[in-house]
């Protein structure tokens, strides 16, 4: 019997120019957590706020945020190091975000994780954070803002409050231009419901403090007291209203030839999808747990359990999508009711190419190549 195989940890790299609002919305990611532990990597030199901690250039230092969290500052070249240290069991992380420096290439963080051979790693997307007000400005001083745009999964439009509605609407067409299929939330004061990046964590009763005020939730009221829309509920509250989630169960099994198809096409503004899929006679010994964010893409075969119910289940978020368009879509891509079975195992290598080398046996180097392809497509 094949042994479970070790969650991993998605790794999520934050980026942004200069005064983009980067920092601000890794504050509120830490504030708004939710019980979920998150490891922070600051890639950058001199001095990065992190509300009450301050890391002045010390890179190689490792900072407990008194959360459950962790704070590094590290050089690129030592990214594998600390991502070593963060990815172990002790560290008990749910997911790791890199800040990447307001001059760091993005695409070049992002081959550096796909490349990486540390197993307890999952790539979690580029998210690259824009300033509304700022964003002609930037464009014009730094012309790679583009190519940055060019290689994200998800772009934060920030400090929308800053322009006026017909700016925003500009705006927004201009970033998802340049940004192609990546969906393109707006935000002030870096705002985004952090369930665009990662899972809650699923915590034990007891496992994190109850019955009194945490550091978080005083910082979580203090932000409603400066905003009368939270009526004392915090901001998480009306943050879901920037993005949606559509569910899919098939208790018959997906076509994997129609299913990448789908994949292939799948619309602009769909950020994440996440579950399982079963692929019939492609696999009858296996499901897929399907990951994809943005471009990247992977299946992971598991199998069976015994007397386990045979299903599709699927949840895709993203903004501006088109859910019944999306369920229609996925209730295409189900088999016919007597597949030929000889041309559904053909069909499987498109879904196979996702696969990652070390649940599959074939040429290693080249499903990497694959992968790294699908994820980092400039």
């Amino acid at each position: 019997m094949t042994p479970p195989r070790t969650p991993q940890i998605p790794v999520v790299v934050l980026a942004g120019f200069l005064g983009s609002g980067k920092t601000t919305l890794l504050n509120h990611l830490l504030r708004n957590r939710a019980g979920t532990r998150i490891g922070v990597i600051v890639n950058d030199f001199g001095a990065i706020e992190i509300d009450a901690m301050t890391v002045s250039g010390q890179v190689g230092s490792t900072v407990s945020l008194g959360n459950g969290c962790l704070c590094c500052a590290v050089d690129a070249s030592e990214l594998d190091t600390f991502l070593e240290t963060l990815t172990r069991p002790s560290a008990r992380l749910d997911v790791i975000v890199i800040e990447a420096s307001g001059l760091a290439e993005p695409q070049e963080l992002v081959r550096m994780l796909l490349a990486s051979d540390n197993p307890h790693i999952l790539y979690g997307g580029l998210v690259e954070v824009v300033d509304a007000a700022e964003f002609d400005a930037t464009r014009q001083r730094h012309p790679e803002l583009d190519r940055h745009l060019a290689v994200a999964d998800l772009v934060v439009l920030n400090k929308t409050d800053r322009v006026g509605e017909d700016e925003r609407e500009r705006l927004r067409a201009t970033v998802a231009e340049l940004s192609g299929p990546a969906a393109v939330i707006s935000a002030e004061h870096g705002r985004i419901d952090p369930e665009l990046l990662f899972d809650p964590a699923l915590r034990p009763d007891g496992e994190e403090m109850a019955g009194q005020l945490s550091f978080e939730d005083l910082l979580r009221q203090e932000e409603c007291d400066e905003h009368e829309e939270c009526d004392g509920h915090g901001h998480a509250d009306h943050l879901h209203a920037v993005y949606e989630s559509v569910d899919f169960t098939a208790d018959v099994p997906m076509d994997p030839r129609r299913f990448m198809a789908f994949l292939d096409s799948r619309p602009e503004g769909l950020y994440r999808i996440k579950g399982f899929v079963d692929f019939g006679a492609g696999d009858p010994d296996n499901t897929y747990a399907l990951h994809a964010v943005g471009r990247f893409l992977r299946f992971v075969p598991r199998p069976w359990a015994r007397g386990e119910q045979r299903l599709t289940q699927l949840v895709m978020i993203g903004a501006g999508i088109d859910a019944e368009a999306l369920t229609a879509g996925l209730a295409a891509c189900r088999a016919e009711p007597e597949p030929d079975a000889a041309d559904t195992e053909r069909a499987m290598w498109g879904v196979l190419r996702y696969v990652p080398e070390p649940a599959r046996e074939g040429d290693a180097e080249a499903d990497a190549a694959d992968v790294q392809e699908a994820a980092v497509e400039a």
